[in-house]
C-alpha cells in the first residue's frame, strides 16, 4: 500500500511539474523552425538546410537539456533549491576569498539577465500563438496585437489572486499540449519518414561546411529551441529532481523532437508552409482548437516566467541584493506562491512596450537569445567551480566538463551577439539596469554597515554605563532593531537623549539571512544575555522564509526570555542617509541611486511583520 501511495505521489508531482517547469521550452516549436529558415539570408528551404537545422535542434536538446542541465547542473542544489543565485552561493562557499567578488559579479549578471528573459518570453510566446489567426482567417491579422495585449493584461491582472486556482488547470492543459504536438509530429513523420535521417549528427556538421559563415549566425535561431532550459534548475525546489527528469525523458523531450521533425517532414514536401509550419502541420478542422490550446499553453509559459521573476526577486531581497519590497504570500500552504506588486506592473509595462514596438514574433525572435545564452555560459562557469570546490572533483575532470559545456555555450552566445542591433539591446538593457540596481544596493548598504558603529567594546561600555547609572526605568520590554550584532543602535541613543527613559528589559534584535533556503526551528533563535537587563537576540532565516517578529518573541519565550506583546515596544530608526566625504561623479551617482531605493523600500515594520501599534520610530540623519 505504501509503495502504491509513493508511486501515486510521484506521478502527481511529475504531472504538476509539466505545467510549471516546461512551459517556456514547450512552446518553442511555435516559432523556432520557422525563424531558422526565414531569419537567415542565403538559407532556403532545401533538404540539406532542413536536415541541418533539425539535426542541430535535436543534438542541442540532448546536450544542453538532457546532459548539461539534467545530468550535471541539477546535482548542484542548496537544500533542494536551485537557480542561478543558488549556484552562485554554492560556488563561493569554498572559494578563495580574493575570487569571491568576481564570482558574485558573474552570478548577479546571470540573475539580472533573467529579468530580460522575463520580458521577451511572454511577448514572443503569446504573439506566436495568436498569429495562428493569420492561417485561420487572414483578414483578422490586424487583431493579433490587440488580442495579445488583452490576453497578457488579463494574465498580469490576475496575479494578485495567486496562482493556486489557475495552477490546477496548468498541468492538464500542458499534458494535452505535449501529447497534441507529439501526435501532430508523428503524423508529419509518417507522411515523410525520410526526415528521420536528420537524427544523424552528420547533417549538423555538413550544415556548417555547406553554409560556412552564415551557418554560424544561424545558431542564433537554433538556440530558440532550448530557451527555458534554465527553468528545470530554477524550479527544482518546487518539485524535486526526479519528477523533472521523468517528465523530460518520458513526455517533454520526445514530444518536442517529434513535433520539430514533423514540421521538417511537412516542409520537405511543401516548402511554402514555412509561413507557419506549426499550424499548417494540423488538419483544417483542428486549427481553431489548436489555436485555443496554443494560446493557453503560451499563457502558462508566461505565467511560469512571471512566477520565476517573483521567486528570483524574493531571493535577491532576502540575500541583500535588492531593497525590501512588498511581497504577498498568496497561499497558506505553498511558500513559493507569491505576488510582488511593483515587479508585476513593471514587468507588464515592459512586455507591452516590447509587443507594441516589435509587432511580430519574428521581430522578437531577433531580440531573443542573448540573455539566455549569456546565462548558459555563466551557469557552465559556476557549475565547473562547484564540481571542483564543492564536489571534490579533480581539477582536470572539472576542467574537461566545463570546457565541453563552453564549447557549446560560447558559440551560441557569440552567434546571438549579432542580434544586438536588431532588438537584442532590449533584454540586455533591462538586465544591465537590474544589475546596476543590485550592485548599488549591495555595495552602498555594505558601506553603510561598515560606517555604523560595529564595535563590541563600545556596545559593552554603553551597556555597562547604563547598568551603573540607569535613567528612569519604565515597565515592559523594548525590542531595539539592530542591523549588526555589535552595532550601537542609533535609535537607542536617540531614545535616551530625547525621552531620557529605559525599559526594564532591552532586547537588541538582529535578523540574519543565511545562504540556505530554510533554517531549522531549533537553530532559529540565539539568545545571549549581555547584562541583567540587556539581551542580544539573533534570529536566523533562510532566503525562502519570511521573518516574523511575533514568532521570534514566541521562541524567545520558549528559551526563557518571556515578554508580553501588549507590554513590548519595538524601537526602529527611520534614517535619512546623506553622502559624506566627497566622491567621484560615478560614486556620487551610485549614492544618489541608493538614497532613492532606500526611500522607496518597504519599511521594516511591514517587512518583519511587526504589529504597527507597537512600533516607535525615531528619525536619524546618517552620513556614510
Amino acid at each position: 500500500m505504501k509503495q502504491t501511495k509513493n508511486k501515486s505521489s510521484l506521478l502527481t508531482v511529475t504531472v504538476a511539474c509539466i505545467g510549471v517547469v516546461y512551459g517556456d521550452i514547450g512552446t518553442s516549436p511555435l516559432y523556432t523552425l520557422r525563424e531558422c529558415l526565414t531569419g537567415q539570408a542565403g538559407i532556403a528551404v532545401t533538404q540539406s538546410a532542413l536536415f541541418g537545422f533539425l539535426s542541430l535542434i535535436f543534438w542541442l536538446l540532448m546536450l544542453v537539456v538532457s546532459v548539461k542541465y539534467i545530468s550535471f547542473v541539477m546535482r548542484a542544489d542548496n537544500d533542494g533549491e536551485g537557480g542561478i543565485l543558488t549556484l552562485m552561493a554554492l560556488a563561493i562557499r569554498n572559494l578563495n576569498p580574493r575570487w569571491i567578488p568576481c564570482i558574485m559579479f558573474i552570478g548577479l549578471v546571470g540573475g539580472s539577465f533573467f529579468y530580460g528573459d522575463g520580458v521577451i518570453t511572454p511577448a514572443i510566446s503569446v504573439l506566436s500563438a495568436i498569429e495562428g489567426l493569420e492561417i485561420i482567417a487572414p483578414s483578422l491579422d490586424r487583431f493579433i496585437i490587440p488580442f495579445s495585449i488583452a490576453v497578457l493584461t488579463l494574465l498580469f491582472f490576475i496575479q494578485k489572486n495567486g496562482t493556486g486556482g489557475v495552477g490546477k488547470i496548468f498541468a492538464p492543459v500542458m499534458v494535452v499540449w505535449f501529447i497534441t504536438i507529439g501526435a501532430l509530429g508523428i503524423g508529419g513523420i509518417l507522411r515523410n519518414p525520410d526526415v528521420l535521417q536528420a537524427l544523424n549528427p552528420y547533417w549538423a556538421m555538413h550544415f556548417f561546411v555547406e553554409f560556412k559563415t552564415v551557418s554560424f549566425f544561424a545558431l542564433g535561431m537554433v538556440v530558440l529551441s532550448v530557451t527555458g532550459g534554465e527553468a528545470l534548475y530554477a524550479d527544482m525546489g518546487h518539485f524535486g529532481k526526479k519528477p523533472i527528469r521523468i517528465a523530460w525523458f518520458v513526455l517533454i523531450g520526445p514530444s518536442l523532437v517529434m513535433n520539430y521533425f514533423g514540421q521538417g517532414a511537412l516542409l520537405l514536401s511543401q516548402p511554402a508552409a514555412i509561413k507557419n509550419p506549426f499550424f499548417l502541420l494540423a488538419p483544417d478542422w483542428a486549427l481553431v482548437p489548436l489555436l485555443v490550446l496554443a494560446t493557453l499553453a503560451t499563457v502558462i509559459a508566461s505565467q511560469a516566467v512571471i512566477s520565476g521573476v517573483f521567486s528570483l526577486t524574493r531571493q535577491a531581497v532576502r540575500m541583500g541584493y535588492l531593497p525590501p519590497m512588498r511581497i504577498i504570500y498568496t497561499s497558506d500552504v505553498e511558500s513559493g506562491q507569491i505576488y510582488i506588486p511593483v515587479v508585476n506592473w513593471l514587468l507588464y509595462s515592459a512586455v507591452l512596450i516590447a509587443i507594441v514596438s516589435f509587432k511580430h514574433s519574428s521581430n522578437l525572435a531577433s531580440a531573443y537569445g542573448i540573455v539566455v545564452t549569456g546565462t548558459m555560459v555563466i551557469t557552465s562557469v559556476l557549475i565547473g567551480i562547484v564540481m571542483i570546490k564543492n564536489w571534490g572533483w579533480k581539477s582536470w575532470a572539472g576542467g574537461l566538463v566545463i570546457t565541453a559545456m563552453l564549447l557549446i555555450d560560447v558559440p551560441l552566445f557569440a552567434a546571438n551577439l549579432s542580434k544586438i542591433f536588431s532588438g537584442g539591446w532590449l533584454p540586455v538593457a533591462i538586465g544591465l539596469t537590474i544589475l546596476v540596481i543590485m550592485l548599488t544596493w549591495k555595495t552602498e548598504r555594505s558601506r553603510l554597515l561598515r560606517r555604523l558603529r560595529q564595535d563590541p567594546e563600545a556596545l559593552e561600555a554603553l551597556i555597562t554605563s547604563l547598568e551603573k547609572s540607569p535613567p528612569q526605568r519604565v515597565p515592559g520590554t523594548a525590542v531595539v532593531m539592530s542591523r549588526g550584532q555589535y552595532e550601537v543602535p542609533l535609535v537607542l541613543l536617540h531614545n535616551l537623549k530625547h525621552n531620557k527613559i529605559l525599559h526594564e528589559r532591552v532586547v537588541l534584535l538582529t535578523i540574519v539571512t543565511e545562504d540556505v533556503p530554510y533554517v531549522h526551528n531549533v537553530q532559529r533563535v540565539i539568545i545571549e544575555p549581555l547584562s541583567p537587563t540587556f539581551w542580544r537576540v539573533i534570529a536566523r532565516y533562510g532566503w525562502r522564509e519570511k521573518p516574523n517578529v511575533t514568532d521570534i518573541l514566541y521562541r524567545c519565550g520558549l528559551e526563557g526570555l518571556q515578554s508580553n506583546m501588549n507590554e513590548t515596544s519595538f524601537f526602529m530608526s527611520r534614517d535619512t542617509f546623506i553622502l559624506g566625504e566627497p566622491r567621484p561623479w560615478y560614486l556620487k551617482a551610485r549614492g544618489k541611486l541608493f538614497q532613492v531605493l532606500q526611500r522607496n523600500s518597504l519599511r521594516a515594520p511591514e517587512h518583519y511583520h511587526i504589529p504597527p501599534n507597537r512600533v516607535i520610530e525615531l528619525g536619524a540623519v546618517v552620513k556614510y
